[in-house]
């Protein structure tokens, strides 16, 4: 007789077929369960404990899905859609995981039916298309102007903790941010885009600087703490004696020839600092250590001092004065050198804080967010992060479509009209498509305390009267309307990226048929 063939050690746990199917479902269903009632204005909010006992409250996804320890590999890559969502356009990270969990429950549904997994994947591809064809639809006419990317902003904050500052306030400060880093190509690097929390004060004291932000003491006491009209020299080398690069021994036999040693390495220190001021510098910041002779030298020549800054600090520094970042000295010119309008440091609840602000051309800009505690400070930081994210999506994409749950209304009429000219059992999964993009509006209704399938059978009817339709919540009225009435608009680009990433999560679980996990 023939013996068996081990391929797998004894540990490895083994699942195939329709069983592996359901434990993926499962997880995918429960990530998306652990998010759906943070979703809408009224969303709530979830505590999350970890193992050092710290607490966070929030209802932003990508957050809540971040910080949970979550170990299956299924509900890992609904996680990942959260991320990648967050990555790419900043917000929209509930609504994918909501999607995608439904997207999963709806094909378990065709799976017990014996429809094949590979027809429900191709028919979602299909609804997709048609999706983002709806997407296409629904977009609202006109530039994407201020007024708009304001609507936008304040769009994405509500329902988010915010302290007492007004998210209309927070709109205006986050639209300013990314138009003033924004280029003639309306292209927006976020790296221009700091944000700098500190605790202390209301968030109502929340501002925009237009330079950096950032905590650390001069390099000597003596130096001024606040300079005008400021030349500024970014610097990336060492401020000290120069050192040979071989390993050199002098011998010194006399007082004289020490004291001569000392008076050549403090003249080269002077000269250090005598030729930053001969160039016209009033402050210095530098990425490399700049040794305490030195730093009294400058002092002694008025010149505020920075040592040891972070390389992404001295990039911000150089982008918001306009400076050049130079690894010597040799040969500085004043078209090496920034300007700033004021670099001021303030002592702020025992420590040093630095304000280096730029010109009103400044390509670099800071979101000094303040709160009265920590928690406040991570949710205000919270809100603003999403808002940032939206409207730089909205700028750069040009393109805004109704929020409120229009969009997914309009797309599953799109579905289930268009499932028709669908042939084969990929009808099927278009139409389970079409209901799991009803579990957006359902949800939103649910959470703002309405009868989820009334506000459903409303807003499809609204929806074929007016051809758009959304759950508006505004303070303790909630409607069904027009949503861009109401000022209520949200970034093609997140609609769009929400579909795509929600679609790939769910169809990749689905062609997973077998689990081999060492244990």
């Amino acid at each position: 007789m023939q013996q068996p063939l081990y391929i797998l050690t004894e540990s490895t746990q083994r699942t195939s077929g329709l069983d592996a199917r359901r434990s993926n479902v499962a997880a995918g269903r429960a990530v998306a369960s652990a998010v759906r009632t943070t979703l809408g204005p009224r969303g709530m909010d979830k505590m999350l404990v970890d193992s050092s006992g710290e607490v966070v409250v929030t209802n932003d996804g990508a957050t809540i899905l971040k910080e949970m320890d979550i170990e299956h590999p299924a509900a890992q890559m609904l996680v990942e859609v959260a991320e990648s969502q967050e990555a790419e356009v900043g917000d929209g990270t509930t609504t994918a995981a909501v999607l995608a969990g439904e997207l999963l429950a709806r094909a378990e549904d065709l799976l017990d039916d014996d429809v094949h997994a590979t027809a429900v994947v191709e028919g979602y591809h299909e609804a997709l298309r048609l999706a983002l064809d709806a997407v296409d639809g629904m977009l609202i006419e006109g530039d994407v102007d201020r007024d708009v990317l304001l609507t936008v902003a304040e769009s994405a904050m509500t329902g988010k903790g915010t302290g007492d500052i007004a998210t209309h306030v927070l709109a205006e400060i986050v639209v300013d941010a990314v138009l003033q880093v924004a280029d003639d190509d309306r292209h927006v690097d976020r790296d221009d885009i700091r944000v700098f929390t500190r605790t202390g004060a209301s968030a109502a004291a929340t501002e925009l600087v237009r330079g950096v932000v950032f905590e650390t003491e001069p390099a000597n006491d003596n130096m001024p703490r606040t300079v005008e009209d400021a030349s500024v020299a970014v610097l990336d080398l060492k401020l000290d004696v120069r050192s040979g690069e071989v390993d050199t021994e002098y011998t010194i036999t006399s007082v004289e020839q020490l004291d001569a040693a000392l008076s050549a390495e403090d003249a080269e220190r002077r000269a250090i600092a005598e030729s930053l001021a001969d160039a016209g510098v009033d402050v210095v910041f530098c990425s490399k250590k700049i040794s305490d002779p030195v730093a009294a030298h400058l002092a002694d020549a008025g010149i505020l001092a920075f040592s040891n800054v972070k390389k992404s600090d001295a990039r911000a520094f150089a982008r918001a004065t306009g400076a050049r970042r130079l690894g010597t000295l040799d040969g500085m010119e004043s078209s090496d050198l920034g300007s700033a309008a004021s670099v001021r440091v303030e002592k702020q609840s025992g420590d040093d804080v630095v304000f280096v602000e730029g010109s009103d051309a400044s390509r670099t800009v800071t979101l000094y967010v303040r709160g009265s505690t920590d928690h406040v400070v991570d949710e205000t930081e919270r809100a603003i992060d999403d808002a940032l994210g939206v409207t730089v999506a909205a700028y750069a994409d040009g393109d805004v479509v109704p929020g409120a749950g229009a969009v997914e209304i309009a797309i599953a009429d799109r579905l289930r009209a268009g499932a028709n000219a669908v042939t084969g059992r990929k009808a099927l999964a278009v139409e389970a498509f079409a209901d799991a993009v009803d579990a957006i509006p359902r949800t939103l209704a649910e959470n703002a305390g309405l009868d989820p399938i009334d506000a459903l059978v409303d807003l499809r009817a609204r929806h074929d009267r007016d051809g758009v339709a959304g759950i508006v919540i505004d303070g303790p009225s909630v409607e069904i309307t027009d949503p861009t009435d109401e000022h209520v608009v949200d970034p093609a680009a997140v609609k769009r990226e929400a579909l795509e990433s929600a679609t790939e999560a769910a169809t990749m679980i689905l062609r997973i048929d077998d689990v081999i996990a060492a244990n």
